[in-house]
């Protein structure tokens, strides 16, 4: 494992580049990925704005936000004209970290934008007016590949796939990466693969690591080298309502996320 070196601090913040947290399989570590990985790059002095994206609203829960008693959110930006961002976001526990809650009321945007103009491109106009306050912009993606997926792509300059170290979430990755490619091709040529990270994984098992080597042997250096080990502290620190970083800030998974962070800024796909 590479040694990846402690971030240099940063003059000043923004713009930011925007980074979709995708896979269209559930339970694959994408909102814990998404909040750690926040939280990581926040505590090395990066403004980070973490958009909640799935109707579930569990990025939001996680933060403790209470999401089905909020009047305003990302579903009124994206359907209503009228409102302002900075009035949606919220603050967090965790400084320089923001987010754009969600909740239920999300799952009618898919419906409503379908007869929009331009319905792919309307989250980057949402996001728009706070693009240059931000160094990094995490969108949490839902399972599935949609039109919400698809505006989160359009948006962004970058996408990671946490993946599963299962076998059967493999079969998903080169359906997703298809779906990359269409998007980079018709929509937003700008977009990267920044990488594919591996989650629960569990070194103790062969099972994890023929799926890791398989992953590398498909993909190369697509693959990060940080990959996230099964811990019961995820769950745990989900409940709390706060990031792994802060409620067990000593703890192994803790240290992999702020490694992603270095990881990622080395690569150039952070700020």
């Amino acid at each position: 494992m590479p040694a990846f070196p402690q971030p240099k601090a940063l003059a000043s913040h923004g713009p930011a580049r925007i980074i979709a947290m995708c896979n269209q399989k559930g339970g694959v570590g994408k909102t814990t990925s998404t909040i750690n990985l926040g939280a990581a790059l926040a505590e090395y002095g990066r403004k980070v704005l973490l958009v909640d994206f799935d109707p579930q609203g569990a990025l939001s829960v996680g933060l403790g936000i209470r999401s089905h008693e909020l009047d305003v959110s990302i579903y009124n930006l994206l359907v209503e004209r009228g409102h302002d961002i900075h009035n949606v976001i919220e603050a967090t526990g965790t400084k320089g970290l923001d987010v754009l809650p969600a909740n239920i009321d999300l799952s009618a945007a898919e419906v409503q934008l379908v007869g929009e103009v331009a319905r792919e491109m309307v989250l980057s106009r949402v996001l728009r007016p706070v693009v240059d306050e931000y160094d990094v912009i995490l969108i949490d993606c839902q399972p599935s590949l949609g039109l919400l997926t698809v505006n989160a792509l359009t948006a962004a300059h970058g996408v990671l796939i946490p993946l599963e170290c299962e076998f059967f979430a493999m079969r998903g990755v080169a359906l997703l990466v298809e779906t990359i490619d269409k998007v980079t091709d018709r929509l937003n040529p700008r977009l990267e693969l920044d990488g594919i990270v591996a989650t629960m994984y569990d070194g103790r098992t062969l099972h994890s690591r023929d799926v890791i080597r398989s992953v590398v042997d498909h993909f190369g250096d697509a693959v990060l080298h940080t990959a996230i080990n099964r811990t019961v502290k995820f769950p745990d620190a989900t409940l709390a309502g706060e990031p792994i970083t802060s409620y067990a800030s000593s703890h192994g998974a803790a240290e992999s996320y702020r490694q992603l962070a270095r990881e990622l800024i080395a690569r150039g796909a952070a700020a």
